[in-house]
C-alpha cells in the first residue's frame, strides 16, 4: 500500500450557505470562508471539501447546476473564490470541490436545447422516453419523488431525473456529454484546486433497457450498474492522473466487493469512496452492525484501496444527537465519536461545527424546513391521509436540515451567522454551543479534535496501521487495536450511558503511563469504562 498525501489527511467540509454570512442576505458565502480560515487552521485540518459555488436556480441547495463554469450570486464572484483559493494554499490548506455530473438543472442551457425539440443536437445530452401505455417508461422512484420521470408536453416524452423534477439527468452514454464534462473539470483543475468530491458518481451508468424494478421503494437500481466504471476509467485517463489530485466517490448502495472496483489502486478510477451502510442501515446506534462494517470494509479495502470515515454531513443528522447522546453526554460522546472516526482505517471527515459537538434540530412546523427531499416526503404522506403531525415527527429526525442550521460562531444574535435573516432557523442552543465557548475552554469538544489530529500527524500507526477488534460480540464496548512496525495502539470505546467492566487478553493490557488521550480527566479503574468514555494507549 503506497504513501500518499491525501491518505494521511483530515477533511473538513465546509457547507458554505451556513458557514458564514459577510453581506447580511442570510446566506453563507465565500468572504465568509476565507474570514474562518485560520480558524479551520487551528484546529489541524488539511483539505477544505466546498459544497458546490456554481451558477444554480439554488433548488436544491446548489446541486442543481445552471453553469459548471460561473459561480452563484450568493456565493460570491470568480475573484471571491480565486481569493478563497489562493489564501487556502498560503495557509498549507488544499480545496476540493464538488464535482455534479449525473444530472444538471432544468435551466440549465443545455437542457432547454435539448428540450425545445426532438431533433435538437442537444436532445441525447439528457434522457428522454416515449411515454408506455399513456403512462411513465417504467416504475422507477427517484430520490425526492413518487417517479423518476416527468413528462414534457411539449415534445410528448418523459425525461430521466433521479432526483428533484427540476434535476434532470444527464445521458453518459454520449461521449459528447462526456468530453464537456472532462473539458469542464479541466477548467477548474488548471485553476489550481486539489481535487473533486464526486457527487452520486456510481449513478451515471442506467440500466440497459430501463425495465421495470421489482422493487420501487428499493432504489438501489439507480446505481452501479455495467459501464459506470468504463466511464471512471476514461475519465481517469482522460483528466484525473495528469493532476496529483484526490478524489473521492459518493457512492450509495455500494458493498465492500464492489467499493474496492471503485478505489482498488490497480483499477485506476477514483481515489476513495463514501459507502452509506452506516448512514443507511443504522438510523440510530447499532454497536454490533457498525463493527460488523468496520470489518466488512477493512478486509475488503486492506492494503487494496482506501476508505473514508464520517458519522454526519449536510445530508445527513448530527452525530451526536443520531449516534451519540446530545444530552447529558453531550461532550464525552462528541469526544467518544471522534476518537472512533480518527482511529479507524480510512480518511476522517470533519462536517463542520461537529468540532465543536452541534446538536441535530427539531423545527415545531414544516414550513421552517427548508429540505426539498423532507417536504416532498410531507407531501406525499400527508396527501395519502395521514396526519401531519405524525408524518412531521416521523420525518424529524433524519432531515437534512438537521446538519444545515447555520454554524454557531458566538452568543451574538443568530450566532454571528449573520446580520441578516438566516436563509434557515439557527439551533435555540447556540448560546450554549458555540465557537467562541469552545475556544474559551481547554477542556472543549475543540481542543480533543485538535489533539486528535496532531497524534494522527505525528504517528503513523493511526494511518497505516493494520486494525483488528478485540470485542466481538460487545453489544456496548468497542475495543480494537492498530498495529504497525512494532508500534500497537489500543482503542477502548464505551458507547453507552452507563459503566462497562471488560477484561483483555494478557498481552493487551495497559497501565496509565501508556494513556495517549482520554475524554474524561482521570480513569476510574484499569477495567471499568465511564459513560461515553473513550481511551487511547500506546501498548
Amino acid at each position: 500500500m503506497k504513501r500518499t498525501w491525501w491518505k494521511e489527511a483530515v477533511v473538513y467540509q465546509v457547507y458554505w450557505r451556513s458557514f458564514l454570512d459577510t453581506d447580511g442576505d442570510g446566506f453563507g458565502d465565500m468572504e465568509g470562508v476565507i474570514q474562518k480560515l485560520d480558524y479551520i487552521k487551528e484546529l489541524g485540518a488539511d483539505v477544505i471539501w466546498l459544497n458546490p459555488i456554481y451558477e444554480s436556480p439554488d433548488l436544491d441547495n446548489g446541486y442543481d447546476i445552471a453553469d459548471y463554469r460561473s459561480v452563484m450570486k450568493k456565493a460570491g464572484t470568480m475573484e471571491t473564490w480565486e481569493k478563497l483559493l489562493n489564501e487556502a494554499h498560503n495557509r498549507g490548506l488544499k480545496l476540493i470541490m464538488d464535482l455534479v455530473v449525473n444530472h444538471t438543472s432544468d435551466q440549465h442551457p443545455w437542457f432547454l436545447e435539448s428540450r425545445s425539440s426532438k431533433d435538437n443536437p442537444k436532445r441525447d445530452w439528457y434522457i428522454w422516453k416515449d411515454p408506455v401505455e399513456g403512462r411513465e417508461p417504467n416504475n422507477w422512484r427517484s430520490y425526492f419523488s413518487p417517479s423518476a420521470w416527468e413528462y414534457d408536453s411539449h415534445t410528448d416524452q418523459y425525461y430521466m431525473h433521479s432526483f428533484a423534477v427540476q434535476q434532470p439527468d444527464l445521458n453518459w452514454g454520449n461521449p459528447e456529454v462526456r468530453e464537456e464534462i472532462y473539458s469542464m473539470m479541466r477548467f477548474w483543475l488548471d485553476k489550481g484546486i486539489d481535487g473533486f468530491r464526486m457527487d452520486v458518481i456510481n449513478l451515471l451508468a442506467k440500466q440497459k433497457g430501463f425495465p421495470d424494478a421489482g422493487q420501487p421503494k428499493n432504489i438501489d437500481y439507480l446505481g452501479n450498474n455495467p459501464g459506470i466504471h468504463e466511464y471512471l476509467k476514461e475519465m481517469n485517463e482522460k483528466v484525473l492522473r495528469h493532476y496529483d489530485v484526490m478524489t473521492v466517490g459518493e457512492i450509495p448502495f455500494v458493498t465492500p466487493e464492489d467499493g474496492l472496483k471503485y478505489v482498488g489502486e490497480d483499477r485506476h478510477e477514483l481515489n476513495t469512496l463514501f459507502h452509506f451502510q452506516v448512514a443507511d442501515d443504522m438510523p440510530s446506534w447499532d454497536m454490533l452492525r457498525y463493527k460488523e462494517i468496520q470489518q466488512t470494509w477493512y478486509e475488503g479495502l486492506h492494503g487494496k484501496g482506501w476508505n473514508s470515515q464520517f458519522l454526519n454531513n449536510h445530508d445527513h443528522t448530527r452525530q451526536v444527537t443520531r449516534y451519540g447522546n446530545d444530552r447529558e453526554y453531550r461532550v464525552e460522546s462528541a469526544k467518544l465519536l471522534a476518537t472512533m472516526v480518527h482511529t479507524l482505517p480510512g480518511m476522517p471527515y470533519i462536517y463542520q461545527g461537529e468540532e465543536i459537538g452541534m446538536t441535530g434540530v427539531r423545527f415545531e412546523t414544516i414550513n421552517e424546513y427548508e429540505d426539498i427531499a423532507m417536504k416532498n416526503k410531507y407531501g406525499e404522506e400527508t396527501g395519502k391521509g395521514r396526519d401531519p403531525q405524525e408524518v412531521l415527527r416521523e420525518l424529524q429526525p433524519l432531515s437534512r436540515d438537521n446538519s444545515r442550521t447555520p454554524m454557531q460562531w458566538n452568543t451574538s444574535k443568530n450566532a454571528g451567522f449573520t446580520s441578516g435573516k438566516p436563509w434557515l432557523s439557527l439551533n435555540p442552543n447556540y448560546k450554549d454551543i458555540n465557537v467562541e465557548n469552545a475556544l474559551n475552554d481547554p477542556h472543549s469538544v475543540f481542543y480533543f479534535y485538535k489533539e486528535l489530529i496532531a497524534l494522527r500527524k505525528e504517528h503513523d500507526v493511526m494511518v497505516y496501521g493494520d486494525y483488528q477488534d478485540l470485542s466481538e460480540g460487545e453489544p456496548y464496548l468497542y475495543i480494537y487495536t492498530r498495529s504497525l512496525n512494532g508500534v500497537t495502539w489500543l482503542i477502548m470505546l464505551n458507547h453507552s450511558d452507563e459503566p462497562h467492566s471488560f477484561s483483555l487478553p494478557a498481552s493487551y493490557t495497559p497501565n496509565e503511563d501508556h494513556l495517549v488521550l482520554g475524554n474524561y480527566s482521570s480513569v476510574n479503574g484499569q477495567n471499568i469504562l465511564q459513560p461515553h468514555e473513550a481511551r487511547i494507549y500506546h501498548l
